[in-house]
Formats: structure tokens, sequence, C-alpha cells
């Protein structure tokens, strides 16, 4: 019998942090304001920024051709270059990073007025160099200063945990370039932490999934074990820094795990045991090695050890007749062939 593969949900669901989230991004995309904004690794930031891109792009709409009123891109990694960013700003614009950078730049520039830009996010700004950092400022002051003038807001979404911003000790410096910078952050938000779920959002999030996967589990009842998932998703392991707050990613793994084996079990509902166990691959088993291998070689793996434990055994009795015992060897002092008397 073919094993039952559930039909997994991929798409965006907004959740009390998405919607803190994006009411940050949407300001800076409205006020044309500077933030930086730091939440840990799993949390939904880059899922949020591109439903508020996709969201900006359907109001825009088409009329007069493209535009991108949000212009999103991920910061570049091991390229500290302008050009690495730049050339990021226009594959997210559609046109291709071909011939010089000391051209396509005053190009990108033209391009980022001509599709209607309003704000830039990039993601994983963590990773941002100082020549990326100098190169938006530039970008930004010179379409400030072009006719008409076109203000941009900007937000530099990081990722990080504990009471550290990322950037901030980089804004902090004396030089006269990073007090600019740090002048054109928003003066109410400058730095924002965006936090994760609460014990009742997490309930909240069960009864959004309990709606997506009622096709498949007619009896789905995911927020009668909203204190034990609470309990297993703030382990020390997923909550290093015990702030009591639940991240999406885990809680989707463990959720859609669960889900996985009960519906390959053709179940009504989940089962707690699923749940349990979905919950130790995240947090006991969670450096467990799975050793992967053909059927065929670990059957001749496993053949020489059967070998050896039936050698351990009794050797089986010959059928029918005794047995025939053993010739009897000669000792050394008894002649090897001896002469009868």
């Amino acid at each position: 019998m073919a094993v039952r593969t559930l039909p997994l949900f991929d798409g965006f669901i907004e959740t009390p942090f998405e919607r803190r989230f994006q009411s940050l991004l949407r300001q800076a995309w409205r006020h044309r304001s500077w933030h930086v904004m730091v939440a840990e690794p799993g949390s939904g930031k880059t899922m949020g920024i591109g439903d508020l891109r996709d969201e900006a792009a359907r109001q825009a709409g088409m009329v007069g051709g493209r535009r991108y009123p949000v212009l999103a891109v991920t910061a570049p990694k091991n390229d500290p270059r302008e050009a690495a960013l730049g050339n990021l700003l226009l594959l997210a614009l559609g046109v291709g990073a071909r011939g010089r950078w000391s051209e396509r730049k005053y190009l990108l520039y033209d391009l980022l007025g001509q599709y209607g830009v309003e704000c830039l996010m990039c993601d994983d700004a963590h990773d941002l160099s100082m020549p990326h950092l100098i190169f938006l400022k530039e970008l930004t002051d010179h379409l400030f200063l072009a006719y008409p003038a076109h203000p941009l807001g900007l937000c530099l979404v990081t990722a990080g945990r504990g009471a550290s911003i990322p950037l901030k000790d980089v804004f902090d410096q004396p030089e006269t370039m990073w007090m600019q910078f740090r002048r054109r952050l928003d003066c109410l938000h400058p730095y924002c932490r965006v936090v994760s779920h609460t014990e009742g959002e997490v309930r909240d999030i069960l009864l959004a999934l309990e709606q997506i996967y009622r096709p498949s589990f007619p009896e789905l009842n995911l927020q009668q074990w909203t204190g034990s998932l609470y309990k297993w998703l703030t382990h020390p392991l997923l909550d290093p820094q015990k702030s009591g707050r639940v991240l999406m990613d885990p809680l989707m793994k463990l959720v859609t795990t669960a889900l996985k084996w009960s519906y390959a079990e053709r179940q009504a509902d989940v089962t707690s045991n699923h749940l349990k166990a979905a919950a130790e691959l995240l947090t006991l088993r969670r450096d467990t090695i799975q050793l992967i291998d053909a059927e065929n070689n670990r059957f001749k793996e496993d053949k020489p050890e059967k070998q050896e434990s039936g050698e351990e055994q009794e050797r089986p009795k010959p059928k029918g007749g005794k047995a025939k015992e053993p010739k009897k060897q000669p000792s050394s002092d008894e002649p090897e062939n001896p002469s009868p008397k």
C-alpha cells in the first residue's frame, strides 16, 4: 500500500508576530522613515517582507507600466563591494547586471525613480559591509536631491538574540558619515526589536492551522494541545534566552511533522504520541545523526553478524543414527603406528 503524503500549506499566515513586524514595515513605507529592526532567526521576517512587497505591487497595479513601491533584497554574503548590493537591486527591478558597474550605478538611480520605488527593505542586514552602508546613503542622498525630490524609506532587517542590536555599534561611531546615518533614523523608533509569540498567540496560530488542514483532518483539534506545545517549544534548546516566546519556525515544524505522521496512518485527528515524538525530534534528538543507506548494503553488513552468532550456538546433530565421535588424536608419548605384540 502506498504511503499517503499530506499536502502541506506553504503560504503566508498573518500571525501576531507578522502583524507587529509588518506594521513597522508599513510605517517606513508610508512615511519614508528609516529603521533598524531585529528579530530572532526563524521568527518569520523574510515571509513578512515578501508578503508586504507583493501587497504593495498589487496596490500599485500595472497602469502606466511596472511599479515597485517596495523593493526588497537580501544583503550580499561574502562580497563587501558596493557593486554586489547594487546588482541585487537591479535584479529586483528585473534588469540584468551587465556592463560596467560605474555605468550601471547611475542607471540604478534613474530606474528607482522610474519604477516608483518608495521604500528599500534589506533582509539579513547584519551582513552589510561598510561599503554597502555608504552606498545606501549615497543612493538615498542622490534621489533626495534629484528634481523632483524622491525620498526613500529604509528598513534594515537583522537577525539577533539577546539584548544586542546589530549595526548599532556602527552607527554610534564618531565619524561624520555614521553621525549623518544615525540622524536619519526615525526619531521615535530608530531601533526596534520585534518579539515572538506568547502562549495565547500560539493558540490563535493553532486555530488558523486547524482551518487550513481541516480538509485532510475532519476532526482536527490542535487548540487542546496549546499548553503542551508551548512547554515543548520553550525548551532551553529552543529558547536559550528564556524569553518565554515561541518562534514560528519550530512551531510549524512540530505541527506539520505530527500531522504528516497522523495522515499516513489515516487518522482523523493528530495524535498525542505523534506530537510528543515530533517535539523530541526538535529538542532531545535534534543532534541525532541518521544513517541513510541502501537496503542491499545493509543486508550485506548484517550477514556476517548472523554467521558469527550462529557459530556461538551448538552445532546441530546429524539426522539419523548416532553422531560420530571425533577421532582421538595420539598423544606425544605414544607412537603414531604402534606395532602389535
